[in-house]
């Protein structure tokens, strides 16, 4: 491998999806500034919004995720623009 161009910093991680709880260990050189433990060892932890194990594409169920607003503030904007192109 040419030295150098890989992080220093790369470590087994906890990936939270915190829509369901799952966590899995997988490595990588993500920022984090939070621990979990799992299985009696203590891992930093990244918290996900989302998946594979709750994702609608492998689940198959559909399912609304709405972090901090995201869809109300989008369909604020819409309904802003759609308002304007119906006045003309």
């Amino acid at each position: 491998m040419k030295k150098g161009i890989h992080p220093e910093n790369y470590r087994l991680v906890a990936f939270k999806d915190m829509s369901n709880d799952h966590v899995f260990l997988c490595r990588s050189a993500v920022s984090t500034k939070e621990t979990i433990e799992v299985n009696g060892e203590t891992y930093p932890v990244y918290k996900m919004e989302i998946s594979n194990t709750s994702h609608p594409f492998y689940t198959g169920k559909m399912k609304l995720v709405d972090t901090a607003g995201r869809v109300d503030k989008f369909m604020s904007r819409y309904a802003k623009r759609y308002d304007k192109k119906a006045a003309k």
